[in-house]
């Protein structure tokens, strides 16, 4: 992720992907001219990187040179188009391929087809980088596109925001959900796990997704994704991880204002981590940390115990239980320990002291996150 001025803006078109697209820009126009010379006129500021890497690919003689026009103020493609740099040379009876870095509304386009009108040019032709079809409005003809794009504002590789990001190799898309905060909260039984997530939720404005109660409440209302886990529930076999993420999922969407989420129970594998990094990536989101509570063992079983004396859960009252219940948890999260380490988002906790300390250890961390 990158911040330039008040946004941030994420991975999109990487600068290896640029060169193969690029180059294949330039096979496809080359072999359509032929033994023409053509002139390339670029459209500045946005195109001087791509004119600069497409005329190094192109294999045979050619002429360059640019105008300049201004569309654009923040984000938006704006109608209000003036000529600033015009052409200075005689393009009568040349062929000329305009190469644009973006179309978007086409209202550049518009302008560069009335100032080539009277230029007598035998033949113009329109090749753009990057396309966006949804926004598109005009009906001039795009002879050679790079790649087809959503509407959505992307920087680098000779693309701006407000003078920032053309420097940049690759190019980046704006962050639609700017400043989420997004976090995978995991303790052994009896962790004070829960208590905890009541508390964040409430300090960061933040979401609380418990799996269990999502499958109570699907199964409980009989929604059509309850009544489906329940089929394979009945059936002792394991609730698929893809009907899991769908009710994650459901519950994401009903809250698309939220600052951000506590996954609480979800992941439990490697499998499922992926497809939570898939589900938060497609609401233009990700998993900004695993926060685990550490709590020595001794200490987890006699609050267990002592909790169930008043619980009167089963399972808090059973030493040998709780024990292979806290096994069980080390088993299952060995695993996600690491797939978060490498990406360098897990965040060990000590879970021991008063409930407001441990909420202080944790909001340091989120702090720092945030």
């Amino acid at each position: 992720m990158i911040k330039l001025h008040d946004l941030i803006f994420k991975p999109f078109v990487s600068s290896q992907q640029l060169d193969e697209i690029i180059g294949r820009m330039a096979s496809e126009i080359a072999a359509d001219l032929k033994d023409e010379v053509p002139v390339f006129i670029g459209i500045l500021n946005g195109s001087f990187m791509l004119v600069s890497d497409f005329v190094k690919k192109y294999p045979h003689p050619c002429e360059v040179t640019f105008i300049k026009l201004a569309s654009y103020e923040g984000l938006k493609s704006t109608e209000d188009i003036q000529r600033l740099i015009g052409l200075t040379q005689d393009l009568t009876g040349r062929t000329v391929v305009i190469l644009e870095d973006i179309i978007d509304t086409g209202s550049t386009l518009h302008e560069v087809h009335r100032i080539f009108k009277n230029e007598n040019v035998k033949q113009l032709k329109i090749a753009t980088l990057f396309f966006k079809p949804e926004a598109y409005n005009k009906d001039f003809k795009l002879h050679y596109v790079g790649l087809e794009i959503p509407d959505k504002f992307i920087v680098g590789y000779g693309l701006d925001y407000n003078g920032l990001g053309r420097d940049l190799p690759e190019v980046y898309q704006l962050k639609t959900t700017q400043y989420m905060t997004n976090l995978v909260l995991f303790g052994p039984p009896g962790a004070g796990k829960g208590t905890q997530a009541e508390f964040l939720k409430d300090k960061y404005n933040l979401v609380h997704i418990s799996t269990g109660d999502v499958f109570r409440f699907n199964i409980k209302n009989e929604t059509a994704l309850g009544m489906l886990a329940k089929s394979y529930m009945d059936r002792g076999e394991l609730v698929p991880d893809q009907l899991t993420i769908d009710m994650l999922n459901a519950e994401v969407e009903k809250n698309q204002d939220a600052k951000g989420f506590i996954f609480d129970g979800f992941p439990r594998t490697n499998e499922q981590a992926k497809a939570l990094d898939a589900l938060m990536e497609s609401k233009d989101s990700q998993i900004n940390a695993m926060i685990a509570l550490e709590v020595d063992d001794e200490v987890l079983v006699k609050r267990l115990l002592d909790r169930g004396k008043t619980s009167g859960r089963a399972d808090d009252a059973d030493e040998n239980i709780i024990r292979n219940r806290i096994t069980e948890y080390y088993t299952k999260t060995a695993v996600l320990k690491d797939f978060y380490s490498e990406q360098n988002k897990y965040f060990g906790v000590d879970g021991v002291g008063s409930i407001e300390e441990i909420t202080q250890r944790l909001s340091k961390v989120i702090n720092e996150l945030k």
